[in-house]
């Protein structure tokens, strides 16, 4: 007799049914690490990778086939429960854990009452002593049949920036705006405040001077020629050596071997903007290849996607993960195209092409589906109430300003403060505080009001819309963000960096930068999420010995891309293309971005980060004797196993019987079961040939 029970004393079953652990071994079942075996006195259950049903808010329910044997049942008897939990992440190593686990429901056939007892007293004593961590790659490819668990649309801006082509070693040099120029202290010269870069001003000769790479730079007009210099000024040669003590110190903090400062057998050249602006480089005159099995052309001299359909002659490039498309690349006159707009011969470019990276950025595509999960899922921690802090300065008095309904932000301070009903809020390294007065006194707050998500894209502060409260006690509280924080968001099917916004910056006394969308050649890596870079083979660009410089155009203050003490290190990378299926050597997939784990950031006040397990020994427990992860419930409880590519149907007493046809939900399962076995092993490969560490560091 089939039937379906609630038992709260399953609560904890949970646990072992969404134990996923990714294995050292490539081989499928070894990668999966499913179906898991728990043996007790009265016998031995087996269960089988869940299958998601839904997940929103971080909440993910599911559904999981098992089977029970015993001594007076040695023909296994199948069954399926139901369940729910909150996960818990750590996207650097891409783990997840879970949270608040319960089992909502059970169904098990021919399995009398006095052996669901039994299981159940069993679970409730064995479970919490077992190791819970699980595979991200799994998780996300279990969750692409779910509706609507993809990241949710942003507002974006589009605008082209413009694009700049250039076929030798050359460098894009930003400032924020026309040039600011203040006092170097102790000195007789002047520096740029609204940019990242060390430029200074010798207030005599009105010389700028320009450090980068091997190299000075000197220019009589910013925005004009530069050219290299070894005659410099008593106090811009100071500077210099300021600059070499400031490396080896970072460089001995971060034990690290500083790079070699050799000049490059081609100086580069300089190009200085002050609005958006692009860099693409190619080296050499630009080289077109085809693209096996499309009518489309691609430029294979260069870091930059370059395409050319050639049915109409329109050029493609991709910028910050958005598309422009112009009859000409000399033209200047580059319009956007959504991704579900772009030709349709986008999406037939081979995945182990040259090309195939582009894939991430075409609807409908796998690779955009996968970053649309990725996108989601967030980076989660415990916050401490006690010992959480976080301190915040004005330049001046403290003035806001109204950005969307109900919500004003402060212009002059490097945090992200919102004055809500009266009350003010502070978002700091993905942690929301709250006091009665602009200055505090902070506590972590337990709670965000929902006029948060008013906040429109227009405004500077937009990505705190993307840090959630999941919970509370009276010591910690549950904290999570997804990338849209660090600037990575959803649009029409796909994922792009940034807003597309520029931002006024704050300056009076101090300068404090806005988020950029352009300029950095922002790229995307299905295993490393969102990168920059600054030019080919450049290796360092200089920030200022002097003024703090907040580092607010390249995500949440704390999340400094690389650079501390005020300056910052830009990547060395040559031209370099292959066969990669979306990975691309020559950026490195290492100097990330947009997906820096803000909680590592702090220097107190994070009880647990992600998914790192509360037992003092977590126990694994072992793979199935000779189990293969072929088994699957249905939304009815109705247990199927694929043998070989052809279905089988459990039915009364253990027996198994022929099935035409499948619930297409279940097919679907077996199809992202396997592409998540492959996930795993293919990034766990990756990490280990860039040097580990996941996503998000």
């Amino acid at each position: 007799m089939s039937r379906r029970t609630r038992a709260r004393g399953l609560a904890t079953l949970l646990t072992l049914l969404l134990c996923w652990t990714l294995a050292a071994n490539a081989q499928e079942d070894d990668v999966a690490a499913w179906p898991r075996q728990a043996d007790a006195d009265f016998g031995t259950i087996v269960f089988y990778q869940p299958q998601p049903e839904s997940y929103a808010d971080n909440v993910i329910e599911a559904r999981a086939a098992l089977s029970v044997t015993t001594k007076e049942q040695p023909q296994p008897v199948f069954g399926a429960v139901w369940l729910r939990a909150r996960l818990a992440t750590d996207l650097d190593e891409r783990v997840v854990t879970l949270d608040q686990l319960q089992v909502t429901a059970a169904k098990f056939p021919d399995v009398s009452e006095e052996h669901v007892e039994r299981l159940t007293r069993f679970m409730e004593e064995e479970i919490p002593q077992w190791d819970v961590t699980f595979s991200l790659d799994q998780l996300l490819t279990s969750l692409e049949s779910i509706e609507g668990a993809d990241a949710r649309e942003a507002e974006l801006k589009n605008d082209a920036p413009e694009i700049l082509f250039v076929t030798r070693p050359t460098v894009l040099v930003l400032i924020d705006g026309d040039p600011i120029l203040g006092e170097l202290e102790d000195s007789d010269l002047d520096y740029v405040v609204n940019t990242a870069y060390y430029i200074v001003r010798d207030r005599g000769t009105k010389l700028y001077y320009l450090k980068g790479g091997a190299y000075w730079y000197a220019a009589s007009d910013i925005m004009g020629s530069w050219t290299p210099t070894q005659q410099l000024p008593s106090s811009v040669a100071e500077i210099a050596k300021q600059i070499e003590e400031e490396e080896k110190k970072q460089a001995a903090e971060q034990e690290e071997t500083p790079e070699p400062q050799e000049a490059d057998a081609s100086v580069p050249e300089i190009v200085v903007r002050t609005g958006d602006a692009e860099l693409v480089l190619t080296e050499g005159e630009m080289e077109m290849a085809p693209i096996q099995g499309t009518q489309l052309l691609y430029v294979q001299n260069t870091e930059t996607d370059i395409l050319m359909d050639i049915s109409t002659q329109q050029y493609f490039i991709l910028v910050s993960g958005r598309w422009y498309t112009s009859n000409s690349l000399d033209s200047g006159n580059w319009t956007h195209v959504p991704p579900d707009q772009v030709p349709a011969d986008f999406a037939k470019i081979p995945a182990e092409s040259d090309m195939g990276q582009v894939l991430v950025s075409v609807a409908g595509t796998q690779e955009a589906q996968e970053a649309l999960l990725e996108n989601s899922i967030p980076q989660t921690a415990e916050i401490d109430r006690k010992t959480a802090t976080v301190s915040v300065t004005y330049d001046g008095d403290p003035q806001f300003e109204t950005c969307g309904d109900g919500v004003a932000y402060a212009l002059n301070t490097d945090k992200s403060v919102l004055l809500i009903g009266g009350r003010y809020y502070c978002c700091d390294d993905a942690v929301w505080f709250v006091a009665n007065g602009p200055d505090g006194p902070w506590q972590v707050a337990d709670s965000v009001p929902p006029e948060v998500q008013n906040i429109p894209p227009e405004c500077p502060v937009y990505n705190v819309r993307y840090v959630y409260i999941y919970d509370s006690t009276p010591e910690v509280v549950y904290v999570g963000y997804t990338p849209g924080y660090t600037g990575s968001y959803v649009y029409h099917g796909c994922v792009v960096y940034g807003t597309g916004w520029w931002y006024h910056p704050w300056y009076r006394h101090y300068y404090y930068p806005r988020p950029r969308t352009f300029g950095f050649r922002v790229h995307y890596n299905p295993v490393t999420g969102w990168g920059f870079s600054f030019g080919v083979s450049f290796g360092w660009l200089h920030i200022r010995v002097g003024r703090p410089w907040y580092g607010g155009w390249w995500g949440p203050r704390g999340y400094r891309h690389g650079y501390r003490h005020g300056y910052r290190r830009g990547y060395r990378h040559g031209y370099h293309r292959g066969a990669r299926a979306g990975y691309r050597a020559g950026y490195k997939a290492g100097k990330r971005s947009a997906h820096a784990n803000m909680y590592r950031n702090r220097s107190q006040g994070v009880k647990r980060t992600g998914a790192a397990h509360a037992a003092a020994q977590p126990r694994k427990q072992p793979r199935a004797t000779g189990g293969k992860n072929n088994v699957y419930a249905d939304r009815n409880g109705n247990v199927h196993r694929n043998q070989g590519g052809q279905w089988q149907q459990q039915g009364k007493g253990g027996s198994w019987s022929q099935a035409q046809n499948p619930s297409k939900s279940v097919q679907r399962d077996h199809s992202s079961r396997q592409r998540g076995n492959q996930r795993a092993t293919q990034n766990r490969s990756t990490r280990a040939r860039t040097g580990g560490g996941g996503r998000r560091r």
